[in-house]
């Protein structure tokens, strides 16, 4: 089982409008869009593995692209939908781009690199491939921490192939940067963060289907990204935390999420998490729980993962430690448990969450093979009566 699994939209064929989120988290209109944005993505020797989370969860949710094929040679012939879920999507995986762009017919609209190596840097070879894709009239997505808008070569191919660039980490100019205000108090809906105790371990996953399944069910959620992949896949509102400087963190959340409920005025916001709170290598899921003061937090926890993901002398946290560090660190309180799957049958499922509700005395589910409906109750249980928010059989 991959490590990140997300839903499974896998094509917009339609979307009314597109939208690419600026550094700040405003929707603004991207120059080169079209109305069905075609795409092709690179995932090298990497598709439906830990470090592939971006190519993986684009081929199962992207409202903004129409997904033609993932490039990973390990992998060609496959079908994208096959390698993650057993279940077929008609997204193919390919060997090369010649061979993406012969089984596409034409020349998509972009070349997105679908990868997140914990360098942040392209290596030789893709920085040839990506200037071989701008020749080729491809515009970039890009969600390193490497600026390709900033790189003079990458500069002078977009502007000779008049190709446009998508940095998706970039934040704003220093100077327009925010720090931590406490309007966030002015938020007068639920906000809930969904954190984990690892990271690639789900968190955008489980906070992407926790949101359609509440709007499902009547109730009007609104999605906060905070990661590359996110922002790609087309949160109209979020940031791309990792990238903002320390100060602002917070401040640059809170201001985000202020923005959305003054756009949207919605029943309910959820925000998506990063990293784990216990995780030494990481510190976004402290300004996580700064910026947004969440009501709630949702945790995800992966039982058959036993050390920390790219830290194999790092042994994985309970979820126990982790809901009282949470709980320690922030004014909030974690109303549920969601489940990682990976590594795991169907009848462990069922024993982990049998197990963890003991354990926890809360709710515990899995929110890609357990009904969406054990999400929405889990959230109606902690703010019962808000917003006209449904009943589980209702979700």
């Amino acid at each position: 089982m991959l490590a990140e699994p997300s839903t499974r939209t896998a094509r917009v064929t339609q979307p009314t409008a597109y939208l690419d989120a600026a550094p700040h988290g405003t929707p603004v209109a991207t120059a080169a869009a079209t109305e069905s944005a075609t795409a092709i993505v690179y995932c090298e020797a990497n598709f439906g593995a830990v470090d592939g989370k971006t190519a993986n969860g684009l081929v199962r949710h992207s409202e903004k692209y129409e997904i033609l094929s993932v490039i990973d040679s390990e992998k060609a012939g496959l079908d994208t939908g096959m390698v993650l879920d057993g279940t077929p999507n008609a997204i193919p995986v390919c060997r090369d781009l010649t061979a993406a762009l012969a089984l596409a017919g034409q020349v998509p609209d972009f070349f997105i690199y679908g990868m997140a190596p914990a360098s942040g840097l392209l290596s030789p070879r893709e920085r040839a491939l990506l200037l071989e894709a701008m020749e080729l009239g491809m515009n970039i997505v890009n969600g390193l921490h490497e600026f390709l808008n900033d790189d003079p070569q990458f500069a002078a191919a977009s502007a000779a192939c008049n190709v446009t660039i998508l940095d998706v980490r970039k934040p704003r100019a220093l100077k327009g940067l925010r720090t931590f205000s406490g309007r966030i108090a002015e938020v007068s809906c639920p906000r809930i963060a969904v954190l984990g105790t690892d990271c690639a371990i789900g968190k955008r996953t489980t906070a992407t289907i926790l949101t359609q399944a509440l709007n499902d069910g009547g109730v009007k959620a609104v999605m906060i990204g905070t990661g590359q992949t996110g922002l790609i896949q087309g949160a109209r509102y979020g940031i791309a935390l990792d990238a903002v400087p320390s100060q602002f963190c917070a401040g640059e959340l809170e201001a985000t999420i202020i923005e959305a409920f003054e756009a949207e005025r919605p029943d309910v916001i959820i925000i998506e998490g990063q990293g784990a709170l216990s995780h030494p290598a990481y510190s976004t899921s402290s300004f996580i729980l700064r910026g947004s003061c969440p009501d709630a937090v949702v945790l995800q926890h992966a039982p058959g993962r036993t050390q920390r993901c790219d830290f194999a002398a790092m042994a994985m946290p309970t979820p126990a430690r982790e809901i009282n560090l949470i709980e320690t660190f922030a004014d909030t309180k974690v109303i549920g448990l969601t489940i990682n799957h990976e590594n795991m049958t169907d009848t462990e499922i069922d024993a982990a969450i049998v197990r963890y509700e003991g354990e926890l005395g809360i709710p515990v589910t899995d929110a890609l093979t357990r009904s969406p409906a054990d999400l929405v109750a889990m959230v109606r249980a902690a703010f019962p009566g808000f917003g006209g928010m449904p009943t589980a059989d209702a979700a």
